[in-house]
């Protein structure tokens, strides 16, 4: 599943999604698989929000390969098909590989540049992955 717009303007899951689309995914990540009713009442403990605009929303990110829905009974219960850290995962090295494979050797200065706010165990992870690829080389 790809992600076709990252919004650089947002923060958190609003880069990769809109905002009911992102609240939906946040009660969905929360587990287990949920029906559409069950979601809405969570998205009303923050605000009022119609049943038929969840659905749609819901049913969009199944047709997006994000959701994933099953019949049980006479609803249909949904969960997302990655877990909100394989997500974040799968985005964004997705993202770095098109940035790099776009822009190359500046994307990766604008990254080392960006290290200077790193902590420490963030630059050891480095170190050693760097270390890692020169031994496969």
């Amino acid at each position: 599943m790809k992600i076709h717009h990252f919004k650089t303007n947002e923060s958190g899951l609003n880069r990769f999604f809109g905002t009911l689309e992102a609240k939906i995914m946040e009660v969905l990540w929360e587990g287990p698989e949920k029906a559409i009713k069950e979601v809405q009442q969570r998205l009303e403990q923050e605000k009022a929000v119609n049943f038929n605009t969840v659905m749609t929303v819901m049913n969009r990110l199944v047709e997006k390969g994000i959701l994933q829905k099953r019949m049980e009974g006479r609803s249909f219960l949904y969960c997302p098909v990655l877990s909100k850290e394989q997500f974040i995962d799968t985005q964004s090295k997705e993202l770095t590989h098109e940035l790099i494979e776009e822009f190359g050797p500046l994307v990766v200065n604008h990254m080392l540049d960006a290290l200077d706010e790193a902590d420490p165990v963030l630059m050891e992870k480095l170190e050693q992955k760097i270390k890692q690829l020169k031994k496969e080389m």
